[in-house]
């Protein structure tokens, strides 16, 4: 019996140009990720890129935003399979960073490509600036549960300080990861936590 001809779903199709997008990102940059690169990458015609997306620079968009969810989700793992208490809970959110599938060269390139567009592209830093407010906002809550007397001014500048001590060991690890290891950036950010929220003794 002959196999039958399977049509892909346009979320099927629509997620592989996305996919296809970061690949070619983390590979060419922004300057080098074209509509060709990106057909190329993907298997397909470019008249099917066109089809879904309002140009290249639409589908970078679609492909940031669906990146910043992956990596959303990722931490939300981490912090569902913690349990209960708020300063594991906590912790959690924060050492997922440093766990696949967030602690990957290849998304730092594809980060790299996305951040140049940040100050030139507006629809990019708009996204930006929704995508960052949101795990600032995440932040937040869990650092307000892990300390409920700590004021709100306090645990706003603590969020800020954590994402960016977060994004900078996040950052020189996927560089060079013979500076030190993620167990060590692990320790470095855990004793951060303990020293704002206390160790739950």
């Amino acid at each position: 019996m002959k196999g039958r001809f399977v049509r892909e779903s346009p979320d099927v199709r629509r997620q592989a140009l996305i996919d296809a997008t970061a690949l070619c990102l983390a590979e060419r940059g922004a300057a080098g990720t074209s509509v060709r690169a990106i057909c190329s990458r993907a298997g397909v015609s470019s008249g099917l890129l066109t089809h879904y997306f309002d140009g290249v620079d639409a589908l970078i968009l679609a492909t940031y935003r669906d990146v910043c969810t992956r990596v959303a989700h990722a931490l939300e793992q981490g912090v569902a399979q913690a349990g209960d208490d708020p300063r594991t809970r906590l912790r959690a959110y924060i050492l997922a960073n440093f766990r696949a599938p967030i602690l990957d060269a290849d998304l730092l390139a594809t980060w790299i490509a996305f951040w140049s567009l940040v100050k030139s592209n507006p629809a990019m830093s708009a996204a930006h600036a929704e995508m960052y407010g949101a795990g600032r906002a995440r932040m937040e809550g869990l650092l307000q549960a892990a300390a409920p007397a700590m004021p709100a001014a306090q645990v706003r500048l603590a969020a800020i300080g954590l994402t960016a001590l977060v994004d900078g060991l996040w950052l020189e690890l996927c560089l060079d990861p013979s500076n030190f290891s993620a167990s060590e950036a692990d320790r470095i950010l855990t004793d951060w936590i303990d020293t704002l929220v206390g160790h739950g003794e």
